[in-house]
């Protein structure tokens, strides 16, 4: 008779995301500049008032597995933000996929980049071939149901958010183009400008007061700006201070010139008589 090993615990045996792969030649939809840009300004931007950094993972075009029952079952979302789990810390420690059953948080909110090869599915607009996994669509309302799902069409420059109410997505009605997340405290939507020298429409996150949120290069404008008015404000306290010296020289030498004695100047001037005598001769 064999002897067998006692089953082992479930997470145990899915696999990890060393074990999943990280990329996919047949993803549907290339990548390009825009893919690449777009996601970048969201990260840049999401600076969440409730939580720290490390206390936040954001996520561009990175394998999301969901499936226990089918552990290579993915999609891939252009930009996925999950609270309160921790960031890598360490290089070693950065995520290569983000695995649900690892990590036992689902994202909060997920953004997906319309493109003509893949705006039907993530719209909700294909049905499943009951042989092959479920749509995008599927996934994030039905399965993760993920609070809120946003997708957005550069090309109409078409901003739309769905919220989960009850087992439904349904469309949020926006005004601006711009929708306000209570539970971040940040609001989300449309800006018109310039993002790497690129001029266009964007998503980006904005805060209580309606300002769109700076970027990595705009804050750095904003702390180099900071820097050359400390300067500036420095330079006109010397300034100042020069003159004021110029001042009480030119006071001191002309009741000197009157006769005054060095004591009676330094009475008038709030002086002791060691600095009057040292102004007095101040540049002879």
């Amino acid at each position: 008779m064999y002897q067998t090993e006692p089953p082992r615990p479930a997470k145990e045996i899915l696999p990890t995301m060393y074990d999943l792969p990280s990329e996919d030649a047949g993803e549907p939809g290339l990548p390009d500049e825009f893919h690449d840009m777009q996601p970048q300004l969201l990260r840049e931007t999401c600076v969440l008032p409730g939580y720290s950094p490390e206390n936040i993972f954001v996520g561009a075009d990175l394998n999301l597995y969901y499936d226990t029952r089918h552990p290579q079952w993915h999609k891939r979302p252009d930009w996925f933000l999950v609270l309160g789990i921790e960031a890598a810390q360490r290089q070693q420690d950065l995520r290569w996929s983000y695995v649900i059953w690892q990590e036992g948080a689902v994202p909060f909110l997920a953004v997906e980049l319309l493109s003509p090869g893949t705006e039907a599915e993530d719209l909700g607009q294909t049905l499943r071939d009951v042989e092959q996994p479920p749509t995008k669509w599927q996934v994030y309302e039905q399965i993760l149901r993920i609070p809120y799902y946003a997708v957005y069409d550069r090309y109409a420059n078409q901003f739309r958010l769905f919220q989960l109410v009850g087992v439904r997505y349904q469309e949020m009605p926006l005004t601006e183009q711009r929708f306000w997340f209570e539970e971040l405290g940040l609001g989300l939507g449309v800006w018109s400008g310039r993002y790497r020298m690129a001029e266009g429409k964007w998503l980006r996150w904005y805060d209580a007061e309606g300002q769109w949120l700076p970027t990595l290069a705009e804050q750095s404008e904003q702390e180099r700006q900071q820097v050359e008015q400390e300067r500036q404000r420095a330079e006109q306290e010397r300034q100042r201070a020069e003159q004021a010296e110029g001042q009480l020289v030119q006071a001191a030498r002309s009741l000197l010139a009157q006769g005054m004695t060095i004591d009676r100047v330094a009475q008038l001037l709030g002086l002791s008589a060691a600095q009057v005598e040292s102004l007095a001769t101040d540049g002879k």
